[in-house]
């Protein structure tokens, strides 16, 4: 029996030292640090001194078999020898009990690297005839495997004993020819006890469960860094076949539902398995067997008798007489949350390895990342359709628009969703209001709030609110948005937005701005002077609020001004020099300095560029009225000769009534100075009356008996529609008639 219940040293099926004891550091001098790892072979012809050894497998480690070796204090019950033959008997000992118990391959080559000795497991595991390679060199020997032996490895280690560890090798053994094997290969020196080189010791571990299972795993992470990277239903198609062609299969097809190509919402998952499925991507290293192309529809044999509804193996087979036959097929579902969204097949070549039960479960991770990818693609297409149709607006060109100023637009599109948008709204007077406006922060969320703001903007400027007054009011309109998106959906991320208003009169040519947050605002006059910042940038709405940067201007005819939405940072947006270069050429059109400034902007941005024009003279009609009763009738009178030059088709005597009741209303309740204004339309005249007292009118309700108080709601009665608009200086009182319905012959 051994002296201690402990080996002194361990040894394992590779001839690695993984055990050392305290009783072994006493008794050779050497300690575990120097020990461990190190090949038996080296370790035996360095020790000191020995007696008997008893080397018994142990049972501790069933996975990998190992040897303890113990010595006995009795030379009797050992071997009865000592010194270094005893040594010598160990290391013999130990060789042969690792040669004809282990479960590895082990090889013995000598010093010229011919092989001297194979043990059983290499021989009857792998088909390796033992006459075929005992005595041959070890490249010659082993080529029969279809194993390539570095001989530059080999001399390496024999000459520098540094052992070469973990060297793989593939090949396809006599024992198994149809599947390709991948072994580990660890070679090391072997030395006697006076220092002389005995040869090279490999051994060889088949490792294909291993490295197949490694490479499953890199396929997976690839496939987690490829597909659904850019958000596209069918480049996500594509990156699944550039993944796992030919890592994973020689052919690969995937198909989807014609819903899910139009951007619609996936079917549900059919019980019988049978839609329509078009081919979205496909690729084949095969040159017998090409891919369907892209677009057409597929043949259910492709699938076998129907689609499946998980991950399904098919055998080799023919699809029909005549075609090329199917080798090893493996076809997955594309599908999340009961919407099934396509199909993926997966082909072999005939003969080829069949698909295993990890090759299933990696299809299977594989193909519910591309469904997920795919459900975000298809969320985000029809995002990106809901935000180009909310985006994609032109510009009403409206014939009143076009008197007060010439206006090119441009938006250039990122898909991005940026909540960008213009206007250039018609108001009384022959007036237009330029609107350039962006929420911050893009997407879906972005342009709802834009098109609601959009909105808003239209109501109010029915109002006849100043810019910096307008701009307040849609600060209050964007606070609320933001409290109820806060509300509903929880979102911390209130929305602020950037917006510009220009309000130009062609009667006067005052243009009138304000700005929040810093929009794009340029001006150059006729003689090509530009003023890159007429406005500094202000607040954003839904940020700090007013009060917003504000600025009147009495431009000359023909001057442009030029509005765009704000870039992310100032880095993206046009430099002043870029913008000078652009727009300081008042010989160039609207449309051509557009086409100038488009390039600048940053994706997802649009772009206002408005050329002023002034009314002609013989469009306008102005007249200083006395502040007396008896003033209206000579308004009236010039009123109807006025319209009798102009050839309105406008009843005289409704437009006479309308003016009377404008200049008495000013003449007793406003305060001098007093003007009447005719403004002649295509269709349209407008009259408006100015004076210098800032109290508000309203309609009254005016009883049987009363003489007076009917004014304005004769106004409202007769005209198309009227209104009040403030100055500083007072405020303007206006109606709008239009010969379609106030002309001699309307209803």
């Amino acid at each position: 029996m051994p002296a201690h219940d402990e080996p002194l040293l361990t040894v394992d099926a590779h001839g690695q030292v993984v055990g050392w004891s305290v009783a072994a550091e006493h008794l050779f001098g050497r300690t575990a640090a120097h020990v461990l790892g190190t090949s038996v072979f080296e370790v035996v012809g360095s020790l000191a001194r020995g007696r008997a050894w008893r080397i018994v497998p142990l049972v501790r480690e069933p996975r990998e078999r190992t040897w303890g070796v113990w010595q006995y204090e009795d030379k009797a019950e050992g071997s009865a020898g000592g010194g270094d033959k005893d040594l010598l008997g160990l290391g013999e000992a130990i060789l042969d009990a690792v040669f004809t118990q282990a479960d590895v391959g082990l090889h013995f080559l000598d010093p010229q690297l011919r092989v001297v000795r194979v043990n059983p497991s290499a021989i009857g595991i792998r088909g390796i005839s033992l006459e075929n390679v005992i005595g041959l060199p070890a490249m010659e020997a082993y080529a029969s495997l279809g194993m390539r032996i570095d001989e530059s490895m080999l001399r390496e280690v024999l000459v520098s004993g540094r052992p070469a560890r973990d060297v793989l090798l593939r090949s396809r053994p006599p024992a198994d020819p149809d599947r390709e094997h991948v072994f580990s290969v660890s070679v090391y020196r072997v030395r006697n006890a006076a220092g002389r080189t005995l040869g090279l010791v490999a051994t060889t571990v088949d490792v294909t469960a291993r490295e197949r299972a490694q490479a499953r795993l890199r396929l997976l992470h690839r496939a987690r860094e490829m597909i659904g990277r850019t958000l596209d239903v069918e480049r996500t198609a594509r990156e699944l076949v550039d993944v796992t062609v030919p890592a994973f299969a020689d052919s690969a097809v995937v198909t989807l539902t014609d819903a899910v190509l139009q951007g619609k919402a996936p079917e549900l998952a059919a019980l019988n398995g049978e839609m329509l499925l078009r081919c979205a991507a496909a690729g084949s290293t095969r040159a017998d067997h090409p891919p369907p192309p892209t677009g057409s529809t597929l043949l259910p044999a492709l699938f076998g008798p129907k689609l499946p509804l998980s991950v399904t193996t098919l055998p080799a087979e023919g699809a029909h007489p005549g075609s090329a036959p199917y080798g090893p097929r493996l076809v997955a579902p594309l599908s999340a949350r009961g919407q099934i969204f396509g199909a993926v097949a997966f082909e072999r070549r005939r003969g080829g390895e069949p698909f295993t039960p990890g090759d299933v479960d990696l299809a299977k991770s594989i193909t519910t990342r591309t469904a997920s990818s795919l459900e975000n693609a298809l969320r985000f297409t029809r995002e990106h359709i809901v935000m180009t149709s909310l985006q994609s607006w032109p510009i009403g060109q409206e014939r009143q628009t076009q008197r007060a100023a010439e206006i090119a637009q441009r938006c250039r599109p990122g898909g991005s969703g940026a909540g960008s948008w213009f206007d250039a709204l018609p108001l009384p007077g022959a007036r237009v209001a330029l609107v350039v406006g962006q929420v911050e922060r893009p997407g879906l969320s972005a342009v709802a709030t834009m098109s609601r703001l959009r909105t808003a903007v239209q109501a109010l400027t029915t109002l006849d609110l100043d810019p910096h007054e307008l701009l307040a009011r849609l600060h209050s309109t964007v606070l609320r948005l933001a409290r109820e998106q806060k509300s509903l959906q929880g979102s911390i991320d209130e929305p602020t937005v950037h917006c510009t208003i220009a309000i130009h009169d062609p009667v006067s040519g005052r243009l009138d701005a304000a700005r929040a947050g810093r929009s794009l605002f340029a001006i150059v006059r006729p003689d090509g002077t530009m003023d890159a910042a007429p406005l500094p940038m202000g607040p954003l709405l839904g940020g700090d609020g007013p009060p917003f940067a504000c600025t009147s201007l009495v431009l000359p005819e023909g001057s442009t001004v030029c509005l765009a939405s704000p870039a992310a940072t100032r880095e993206q947006g046009p430099t002043r020099r870029s913008l000078a270069a652009a727009l300081a050429h008042p010989d160039h059109g609207p449309q051509q300095m557009a086409d100038d400034v488009q390039h600048l902007l940053a994706p997802d941005r649009v772009l206002l560029v408005a050329r002023t024009r002034h009314l002609p003279p013989d469009e306008v009609a102005q007249w200083n009225v006395p502040p007396e009763l008896q003033s209206a009738g000579p308004a009236r009178e010039q009123t109807q000769t006025r319209l009798q030059e102009w050839g309105l088709d406008i009843a005289s005597s409704t437009a006479e009534l309308v003016v009377s009741e404008l200049v008495t209303n000013a003449i007793r309740y406003g305060a001098p100075p007093i003007t009447l204004r005719l403004i002649r339309g295509e269709t349209t005249l407008t009259c408006e009356i100015d004076d210098a007292a800032l109290a508000a009118p309203h309609p009254r309700h005016a009883k049987a008996t009363d003489e007076g108080g009917r004014g304005l709601h004769i106004c409202a009665t007769l005209a198309e529609s009227w209104g009040v608009r403030y100055r500083e200086d007072g405020k303007t009182v206006w109606a709008e008639l239009d010969s379609r319905t106030t002309g001699p012959d309307a209803g």
